[in-house]
């Protein structure tokens, strides 16, 4: 019993210790990062945007099923995987994805048709 009450208290000690620790490292002052992230992390947004509007103007475009299609995108440029009906259908989905604001270029070479 006296080993389960010692090894709880050192269990909770460290806890605290890592806690206060990582409070001290959030209050001292830091140096600005070296190179500025926030760049990178608008343009994550931006592209995570990008890949809903795509899937969304895929969904509402007749003859795709947008279910088929994988979509990916990386500093804008969106990438179209899978297999369509036709070769009109694949058309039509990189339209669809040349449509949505903020697309720089589509890579539809992994976007096939089955006929």
């Amino acid at each position: 019993m006296k080993a389960l009450r010692t090894m709880s208290v050192l269990a909770l000690a460290a806890a605290l210790g890592a806690g206060m620790m990582a409070n001290a490292a959030l209050a001292a002052p830091q140096a600005p990062p070296a190179g500025d992230h926030s760049a990178d992390a608008g343009q994550a947004v931006s592209d995570a945007w990008i890949t809903t509007k795509v899937k969304t103007e895929l969904g509402t475009t007749k003859g795709v099923k947008s279910m088929d299609v994988t979509v990916k995108t990386v500093d804008g440029v969106v990438t179209l995987t899978g297999v369509l009906a036709t070769r009109t259908d694949v058309r039509k989905a990189v339209a669809a994805a040349r449509s949505v604001k903020g697309v720089r270029d589509v890579d539809a070479s992994g976007l096939k048709a089955k006929d």
